[in-house]
């Protein structure tokens, strides 16, 4: 059999299959050791038509190498030695660091994979920026092996990186490793040539096979050489370092603790490209501190710039000048007044906008991160370089620890000029400064994640027009509808047109949107919006007022999957944020202001979600009463906890625009948010640029500030449908019927009985399905206060799992209605928060006051969240107040061991007030609220509960708490907090 022009193939290959065919074409005569001489010179032999076919334009240098752990001040050693020996492509082993994905040091590029948990193995490819502006993908496997793929002329190259089990580890693991390699393998594009490198802890020796071993390997095959071997013919690879003759010295690998010299690092290629690659040798002379040797391999190699589209640069809006506003007020005045269509008038506007700001605002540039390295250290890194070239053992090792002793000297100073910057901003009062000050010292640097995601068969995508067909696929099919049903669903009715827009709500508007936020698809952020001229805004929104129609940008969306939990190469793994124009949040915030006497007249007091005065934390303590309550006087009480399928983006728009008409909603203003929703786009943002547009069909729009209003609306309808306000099942406190808790989409049902909750679920899910809304079975839990605790409830021939406890709204619920357990938990969080600050702690440069007031700004909000809720007992106490002494003991770092007596502790720190005065000041707080709202919060408090109380000391309850704190009974407490100002003195008085 001939191949497309070439001599006659190995014997055998005409069974190959179809893929095998397309990795092996054009390989004839390669296998051949007699074609390329040692020094890696094509033979005089080889056909024209071959050296035409395979010779690529330019030599690259690609590495391996074993770095026994990338540790303090080793990644700037090797990308020193990276730009000394001109390596474009270096594949690093043993790399000891947690989690995966890639960032820019300097000029150059990390991909990683490390293990999720521990610091063990972890491999790494760094690229310089020029071979970086090739790459199309990279696929991190797991902790042994990562792939990265390069766009290339003729053919694209796939590097991969790996790190196998040493020979002393189980043979399940060493065979798992080479079954993950084998996947990556096979995950390669055909057509791709393939490199692989990296330590795998094998002795091939000298070669029997001389499609796969050259006769210049080290030392004698072992059984993992024996694998290696045969992983090397199944894919048809060879191990290229030994083939090319050179001194031991430029062979061996690694040097064992005994001294003796071995070779298990290996750079493999296919074997039809061999003759693409010139030389491979070890470089005795390159030093990181390891004790594995750099190995390199020369290859010529032609890769292409991929074409991105450029990235839009960000105005520095914290440098606007006085001229910006000055010149875009003159050219505003001299915009025509006379009517035009919106989406003309906004685009006019639109390029007077950009125009102006691109000739007075400067764009916002990356800080380059300074080099920590001092020159002192890298001259010992030099000396131990030179050291280790010469054979001198002993300067060598002693350079090493002086290096080693440098190089955290020099981390540790770079630590002490961020947090000196850190206090510097403190004391200056710049508390935005200061807080991402803190952001840096906790993650010194953010990596992003590989762009790689499989398609809906699961095979891992790598072309960047695939992944961005894949990502509209997905996010098409996600929002789909049946648009024309809503369109059939519209009355000609005619509208009363609802009073104009004033320019004092165009300014309002204004003024309510906040400052550094994305922009959408326009790249206008709020701070050039804000020296507009109000007549010219008022203008815009008038004309989208009177037309009910909207500029075509702001029916556009820009959506950014950000990862979730589970596998990162799934879609439905992510969660989207959209970013939409803020210009039209202008109009949009009128429109909500519009909407709201209707909405909150429709919704009742259980709905707490995006409204106005009320937060998760009522809900919680609603809950908490509920429940103790109940307890009190022996009353079980069963709860369900409904856990939606993506409502939001589930929302069927014909059915919104019904429920719009149910509520009340002015027809003009229903009509100009049915206009929004059936013109808007959507494209993804993606790592190679944005999707094609598709259009949204079902889901109230991501970013938008209707949607919680909308959304609550819809839900309210469900909920109506369900009867459960004539509904007679629920708990019974203060002559009220409870039976359902919202918070926007999560819903709490309450009954007394399982087979009351039982009923109740059944008609939430069957209400809720016929507007388009869909329980997911698997995240729906139920618990109850009865007996052992166990719920059986089947939906759907599918039992709900029951519980012992639930996190509800961010605090966990037990069943036993106690807040010992949710304080334990906001505790360890708390300890979580000061640990990953740990540098802020043990800085010098920092002071006191600044350390304080990062723990009173971070910690502290994390461990007291929903703590107005809580019912303390003594032992509650004492663990707050034991946690609060060690915030300020390892702020100050002053171990137990020292002997430092607590109270010494607090007259170093002074705290105004402590952290359970700071609890206690929250709780009385919200009591006072409760008690001038006469809200359901209010009802649930006082409430009284029908049955019989059980005999004994009753268990401490919520209102006990705050009549000890106070020292007041009931009646005196009302008297208190009718008036504001006595009750803030008491408040602060108690605290104290």
């Amino acid at each position: 059999m001939v191949l497309e022009g070439g001599p006659p193939g190995p014997e055998g290959i005409s069974q190959a299959t179809r893929e095998e065919q397309g990795r092996i074409s054009n390989s004839s005569g390669i296998y051949d050791a007699g074609r390329t001489n040692p020094s890696g010179r094509r033979s005089a032999d080889a056909a024209p038509g071959e050296r035409n076919r395979l010779r690529f334009t330019k030599v690259h240098t690609i590495g391996t190498w074993n770095v026994r752990g990338m540790n303090t001040g080793k990644l700037d050693i090797v990308k020193i030695e990276m730009e000394r020996l001109k390596i474009d492509i270096l594949g690093i082993s043993e790399l000891h660091w947690t989690g995966n994905g890639y960032f820019n040091s300097d000029d150059h590029t990390v991909y990683y994979s490390g293990n999720n948990n521990i610091r063990r193995n972890g491999v790494a490819v760094i690229v310089n920026k020029k071979i970086a502006k090739a790459v199309q993908s990279f696929n991190t496997i797991n902790d042994r092996v990562i792939s990265i793929r390069f766009h290339g002329k003729p053919r694209s190259l796939t590097f991969l990186q790996v790190y196998a089990p040493t020979t002393n580890a189980e043979e399940e693991d060493i065979e798992q490793f080479y079954v993950d390699l084998q996947q990556a393998i096979d995950q390669v594009p055909a057509k791709d040539t393939i490199f692989i490198g990296g330590d795998f802890n094998a002795k091939v020796g000298a070669g029997e096979e001389p499609t796969a071993v050259g006769k210049f390997g080290l030392g004698e095959r072992n059984e993992a050489g024996d694998r290696l071997i045969q992983c090397c013919q199944e894919n048809r690879l060879l191990i290229a370092n030994t083939w090319f003759e050179q001194p031991k010295r430029r062979l061996y690998t690694w040097t064992a603790p005994n001294g003796y010299r071995n070779q298990i690092d290996y750079l493999l290629c296919q074997q039809r490209w061999k003759n693409s690659v010139q030389v491979v040798k070890t470089l005795p002379g390159a030093d990181c501190g390891s004790d594995h040797q750099l190995l390199i391999a020369k290859v010529k190699l032609r890769f292409n710039t991929i074409k991105r589209p450029p990235t839009t640069g960000r105005f520095d809006t914290s440098k606007i000048p006085t001229q910006y506003a000055a010149e875009l007020k003159n050219r505003f005045e001299s915009l025509p007044t006379t009517e035009r269509a919106p989406d003309e008038l906004w685009e006019e506007m639109k390029s007077i906008i950009m125009d102006t700001a691109e000739g007075c605002i400067p764009y916002n540039k990356s800080e380059k991160r300074p080099p920590w390295l001092s020159d002192r250290t890298i001259e010992i890194a030099n000396r131990r370089r030179r050291a280790k070239a010469t054979g001198k053992s002993f300067e060598f090792r002693s350079l090493n620890a002086e290096f080693q002793r440098e190089a955290r000297r020099d981390k540790e100073r770079y630590w002490n000029e961020r947090c000196a910057k850190l206090e510097v901003a403190s004391k200056k009062g710049h508390t935005r400064e200061l807080f991402v000050h803190v952001k840096q010292t906790k993650a010194p640097f953010s990596s992003r994640k590989a762009a790689n995601i499989k398609d809906r068969n699961g095979k891992v995508l790598q072309n960047e027009g695939q992944i961005k067909r894949r990502w509209r696929e997905y996010t098409s099919e996600l929002y789909a509808g049946n648009r024309s049903s809503h369109s059939a669903d519209q009355e000609d009715t005619p509208s009363e047109q609802e009073p104009d827009i004033l320019e004092e709500e165009v300014a309002w508007a204004l003024k309510q949107l906040p400052n550094r936020k994305a922009p959408g698809i326009d790249g206008i952020p709020t701070e050039l919006l804000k020296p507009i001229p109000i007549s010219t805004l008022t203008m815009l929104c008038r004309q989208v007022w009177k037309t009910k129609s909207w500029p075509k940008d702001w029916t556009r969306s820009v959506f950014v999957p950000l990862p979730k939990k589970g596998d990162a190469q799934e879609c439905c793994n992510y969660r989207t944020i959209a970013l939409i124009p803020h210009a039209s949040k202008i109009l949009l915030k009128i429109i909500q202001q519009r909407m709201a006497s209707y909405v909150e007249r429709e919704l009742p007091d259980v709905q707490a979600g995006f409204r106005i005065g009320r937060g998760t934390r009522d809900q919680i303590a609603n809950l908490r009463w509920i429940m103790e309550k109940s307890r009190e006087y022996q009353k079980d009480v069963y709860m369900c906890f409904i856990d939606y399928s993506k409502a939001f983006d589930c929302v069927d728009h014909g059915k919104l625009w019904k429920c719009l008409k149910q509520m009340g909603i002015p027809q003009h203003l229903e009509d100009l948010i049915r206009s929004l929703y059936e013109n808007q786009e959507a494209t993804v943002r993606t790592a190679f640029g944005n999707t094609d547009w598709f259009g949204i069909q079902k889901g109230v729009r991501q970013g938008c500030i209707l949607s919680p209003s909308l959304f609550n609306l819809y839900a309210e309808v469900v909920m109506r449908r369900c009867n459960l306000d004539e509904s007679t099942i629920g708990v019974k406190i203060g002559g009220r019927n409870i039976n359902n808790l919202r918070y926007a989409d999560d819903t709490t049902l309450i009954a007394e009985s399982e087979k009351d909750l039982e009923y109740l679920v059944r008609r939430v899910k069957e209400e809720s399905e016929r507007m388009g809304l869909y329980l997911n079975i698997k995240k729906t839990k139920v618990m109850t206060t009865a007996g052992n605790g166990t719920v059986h409830i089947k939906i759907d021939n599918e039992e709900l799992e029951s519980v012992q406890d639930f996190i509800f709204l961010g605090s966990k619920i037990d069943r036993n209605g106690e807040s010992g357990p949710e304080i334990r938990r906001r505790i360890a969080l708390g300890r979580s928060a000061m640990q990953g600050m740990a540098k802020i702690w043990k800085s010098k440069d920092i002071s006191i006051v600044t350390k304080i007031r990062i723990i009173n700004a971070i910690v502290f909000p994390i461990s007291t969240y929903a703590c107005e809720s809580w019912t303390l007992k003594k032992k509650d106490r004492r663990k707050i107040d034991a946690f609060e002494l060690w915030c300020w003991r390892r702020m100050m770092r002053i171990p137990w061991t020292a002997r430092v007596a607590n109270k010494t502790i607090l007259e170093r720190v002074k705290p105004n007030v402590s952290l359970e005065g700071k609890i206690t000041k929250q709780r009385l707080s919200f009591f006072g609220h409760i008690m001038r709202a006469n809200s359901l919060e209010t009802a649930l408090m006082l409430g009284a509960v029908s049955g019989s109380r059980r005999r004994g000391r009753q268990k401490t309850r919520w209102l006990d708490t705050i009549k000890a704190d106070t020292n007041l009974r009931m009646e005196q407490l009302k008297e208190a907090v009718s008036d504001r100002k006595v009750w803030r003195i008491t408040i602060h008085k108690v605290a104290e």
